[in-house]
């Protein structure tokens, strides 16, 4: 399936999944003890052969709110203890910038992060990150992957053996964001803000950092909930409807939501309306480059439309084009082509303080631009769009079956000639199908390397022209 690689391990019934952001499976069915232990221990002997003389090696284990998520996190910490490596596993569910972060700026080795980010609550997963505080490559992967295996088919449990004690790494991460954020603008401007945590890991760190720097702050969906309301931690618009009434009600500046593990952001105007993925990602190369804080370029998502990349070139910024996933992103990041990375789907990076995906810095940011210009966001939004020539974007998801799946396969070997009566201009089959159109937007068609969905993503020039051209993106799969 395109976006998602599967390595047996075990035989039938006994799969790791390595999609675009780790391993995610229903817990109980795709997602076990057994296999999670083993994925561990590989983990750890991959680590330790890599490792040099002297100190153990470390390793980060953190976890966020999802069903589990404490014993998994302490269960690998013991595993690592007895493999010979030095857990440093999180004392309470910790938002995935803030672990990710920690690996990079803590000189640990990996770290192993118990989360399923925006996926539906029965998920539960695995995302490894390499030293650097980016995605662990996939050969790194899959020579784990490997390993597992063979731990698995000999059917013997990892030993394990009692860790240290949990640490706390939120206020590191923190004081980093401070020192990045104009704290002086957000005090002068007391902005009156609401948050929706989705009962995810930002509660208690993006409102408590607000409210520290001098905003007002109300906060929805703050509790622990493995359950997530019934629904997915994922910030799409029907997500955020109460987020757009609270807004209204309170008379708030602006509205901010984060999914489960508070990597991914979205923002809703002082109307209550929420912005694109893509209007909020212009918004944030527009700030920073205007105070000239990106310098060597933005790299983007091909499911990215073209208005970012119209607002970058502006500034006479260079911009790149990679495939789904934020790890290629964090590649330019790390590379040096870029200082900023972003994607459809809410995913944002800035390098000085971020080289994966950072919900909760996207999030700071835009509060300070807000503070900065006091200017409302949809105002600002416009002028842009105006002077930038603005699109619309957006994406759906629709269940896979073997039909559709079908569907999806003739097209990717016979692609179309027009689309939505547009001329395809260009077609792209690393990540699915992606046609570029004569009118300058793009329709995408591809399996979710995290979830048994297909996704539909399409530009247009217009908000009417992208619902109708979403339509027929469903069309053509059934």
């Amino acid at each position: 399936m395109s976006g998602q690689a599967r390595i047996s391990l075990g035989g039938s019934g006994s799969q790791i999944a390595f999609g675009t952001s780790g391993w995610r499976g229903v817990l109980g069915e795709d997602f076990t003890l057994p296999k999670a232990r083993a994925l561990v221990r590989a983990v750890a002997e991959k680590v330790r052969s890599e490792a040099g003389r002297g100190s153990p090696a470390r390793v980060i284990v953190a976890y966020d709110t999802r069903f589990l998520g404490e014993r998994l996190a302490r269960e690998a910490a013991e595993v690592l203890s007895a493999a010979g490596i030095r857990p440093v596993r999180t004392a309470v569910p910790t938002p995935t910038p803030v672990a990710t972060s920690a690996v990079r700026m803590g000189r640990v080795a990996a770290g192993i992060l118990f989360t399923a980010s925006h996926n539906p609550p029965e998920y539960q997963g695995i995302k490894l990150v390499a030293g650097d505080g980016t995605p662990a490559p996939r050969p790194w992967a899959q020579a784990v992957a490997a390993r597992a295996a063979d731990i698995l088919e000999r059917g013997r449990e990892p030993a394990r053996r009692a860790p240290p004690r949990p640490t706390e790494l939120t206020p590191a991460y923190l004081r980093r964001l401070s020192r990045q954020i104009d704290c002086t603008a957000l005090r002068k401007a007391r902005l009156p803000i609401v948050y929706d945590a989705l009962h995810g890991t930002g509660a208690g760190v993006l409102d408590a950092w607000l409210q520290s720097a001098g905003a007002k702050v109300r906060t929805l969906h703050a509790d622990r909930d493995p359950r997530f309301g019934g629904l997915a931690p994922d910030p799409e618009p029907e997500r955020l409807a109460a987020l757009g009434r609270a807004v209204r009600a309170d008379g708030a500046a602006l509205g901010l939501a984060s999914d489960g593990d508070a990597d991914r952001f979205a923002v809703v105007g002082a109307s209550g309306r929420r912005l694109s993925e893509s209007d909020a990602l212009a918004l944030l190369i527009d700030h920073l480059a205007r105070q000239h804080r990106i310098r060597r370029g933005v790299a983007l998502s091909i499911a990215t439309g073209g208005f970012p990349e119209r607002v970058a070139r502006a500034h006479g910024l260079a911009v790149s084009r990679s495939r789904i996933g934020f790890a290629p992103l964090s590649a330019e990041l790390v590379e040096g082509r870029a200082d900023l990375a972003g994607e459809e789907s809410g995913g944002f990076a800035w390098a000085p303080m971020a080289r994966d995906k950072d919900g909760i810095l996207a999030a700071a940011l835009l509060v300070e631009r807000l503070c900065l210009d006091r200017r409302p966001l949809t105002l600002q939004l416009r002028e842009l769009r105006r002077r930038h020539r603005g699109s619309a974007c957006g994406r759906i998801a629709m269940k896979a079956s073997a039909a559709r799946n079908r569907r999806l396969g003739r097209m990717l070997r016979n692609p179309p000639k027009t689309l939505d009566r547009q001329r395809v201009t260009e077609v792209r089959r690393e990540d699915g199908l992606h046609c570029r159109l004569a009118d300058g937007g793009f329709l995408m068609l591809r399996s979710s390397g995290t979830e048994p969905v297909l996704r539909i993503y399409a530009e247009a020039p217009t908000a009417r022209a992208l619902s109708q051209r979403l339509a027929r993106g469903r069309a053509l799969l059934g």
